[in-house]
């Protein structure tokens, strides 16, 4: 291995390093630190975006979200602190209200713990979501159609996007793969992407339930900016400098009991 190499491969190592342990680089920061060009620091950035490792953005770059895979994947993991988010979550939808409710297992435990008894409309893209919330008699439920997708676990295609243009949702409960304060709402799919902004654009407030493991990562692609979003939930031990700048967007920030 070349002295270059050698040199290329430990300032790529530190930035992954630096990722893991601050959550987000600057590559103006970087380059003064390191005695090396921007231009230098950007293209280790592009790099290691390219084998997966972190989401480059504006000056600097984020981790990599970890919420890629199948819907089947999804639900297995972390299935207690996504209960508790729930929980927390299913304290936002007023009595009455109509709630779109994106696909997503973060969203499948919220249709899951909507009481029995609680008087809503939701609508959903998700098959599985649907299924659960016609077992509650007292929630009125509005199947978004198209064809599924497999890893999203919804329809999110054209029919999808001609039905869903029907509602004006209360609150749109977003499913999402990254939140960041400088990325904001971030999809691994680009019509996924496009299908989220457009329920959230036709919603009067939107709702995101956040695990730790997304939190201050970003996915390849926008959804929404942060201050787009009027309520956020969080697990008990969120970080709080993340939480903060959450508020201080004016995003109504929750944590989870």
């Amino acid at each position: 291995m070349s002295v270059g190499d050698l040199l290329l491969g430990e300032r790529q190592t530190l930035i992954r390093d630096r990722l893991a342990r601050e959550g987000r680089v600057i590559a103006a920061d970087l380059a003064g630190e390191l005695g090396v060009s921007e231009d230098t620091i950007r293209r280790d950035l592009r790099e290691l975006a390219a084998a997966g490792l972190c989401r480059r953005v504006y000056g600097g770059a984020l981790p990599a979200s970890p919420a890629a895979g199948s819907m089947a994947e999804r639900l297995a993991l972390d299935p207690e602190r996504k209960d508790a988010l729930a929980r927390a979550a299913v304290a936002l939808l007023p009595e009455g209200s109509t709630v779109f409710l994106d696909a997503g297992s973060t969203n499948l435990a919220i249709a899951r713990a909507i009481p029995a008894d609680r008087r809503l409309t939701v609508a959903t893209n998700a098959p599985a979501i649907a299924a659960v919330l016609l077992e509650k008699p007292a929630v009125s439920v509005i199947q978004i159609g198209g064809q599924i997708d497999r890893d999203v676990g919804g329809a999110i295609g054209g029919k999808a996007l001609r039905d869903v243009e029907a509602l004006r949702p209360d609150i749109c409960v977003l499913g999402v793969c990254g939140v960041d304060r400088a990325a904001g709402v971030t999809a691994y799919g680009f019509e996924d992407a496009e299908f989220k902004r457009f329920v959230a654009s036709l919603s009067a407030g939107v709702l995101v339930a956040v695990t730790n493991d997304k939190l201050s990562t970003a996915a390849p692609y926008a959804v929404l900016p942060l201050g787009r979003l009027s309520h956020a939930v969080f697990e008990a031990d969120a970080d709080e400098t993340e939480l903060a700048a959450f508020a201080a967007a004016g995003i109504n920030t929750t944590r989870a009991g």
